[in-house]
């Protein structure tokens, strides 16, 4: 498996987000750059310059999506990934490990190993259709998230009323031998994250201070993790 600093790095961000706004806004991609790695960036289906499907079903096996959008001129690539982009790439990751080098999770955390709860998606697909709660405040933030220009919010419905998957097996990544950081703010309602990381034979943990989900991608914490993890290749 190639770990060398010269292969791409692929950043994926997360719903209702894009690469653009999630890592180019904050300049991480070209921190990247500067450290010599060359940044592939690509819209996650539903969002950004990628198709928009109005059709859950077609957002069914997203880590197929990616997969099939990975350059095929570049056998490994290393991957940092957000939220619905870490989860995406961590099944990708199980799935076709030799096409990966080194990967950073952000944002997701333990609930990986647990059945997905149906409500969680009903109250977000409420506050983008303007019937949630007012009280409601982690369905407010999402469709916060979701109003930033360029969304298209039927795709972002559609995306929450996807089929389910079947939740992800601790033996399944036990037999991965990538190095993978996981990170995690310690205000993320993702966390905890200590089983995720742990199940990895090469996993490390890193707990973002005072940093909730969204934030996440800007966290300066978040930044120097990544960029340590990454080797960087200024030759």
């Amino acid at each position: 498996m190639a770990t060398s600093a010269n292969i791409p790095v692929v950043l994926l961000h997360g719903w209702g987000g894009s690469f653009h706004n999630t890592w180019h806004k904050p300049g991480i991609d070209a921190l990247l750059t500067d450290n010599g790695r060359r940044v592939i960036g690509l819209d996650l289906l539903g969002h950004g310059t990628s198709d928009k499907p109005h059709d859950p079903i077609a957002y069914s096996d997203l880590h197929q999506w990616l997969l099939a959008a990975l350059p095929a001129d570049e056998p490994v690539v290393d991957v940092v990934a957000f939220s619905l982009g870490a989860l995406t790439a961590l099944r990708a990751l199980i799935t076709a490990p030799h096409r990966f080098g080194r990967v950073v999770l952000a944002g997701i955390g333990d609930g990986v190993f647990e059945p997905h709860d149906p409500t969680a998606s009903r109250r977000i697909v409420a506050a983008l259709q303007g019937t949630a709660p007012a009280d409601d405040n982690i369905a407010r933030l999402f469709g916060q998230y979701a109003s930033q220009p360029g969304n298209d919010v039927n795709a972002l419905i559609a995306i929450m009323q996807r089929p389910e998957s079947p939740p992800i097996r601790a033996s399944e990544i036990s037999a991965i031998s990538n190095s993978v950081l996981v990170a995690i703010g310690d205000k993320d309602f993702a966390s905890p994250a200590t089983q995720l990381a742990a199940s990895f034979p090469n996993g490390s943990l890193v707990i973002l201070k005072n940093t909730d989900h969204f934030a996440t991608p800007e966290s300066f914490s978040f930044i120097d993790a990544l960029l340590d993890f990454l080797p960087s290749d200024k030759s």
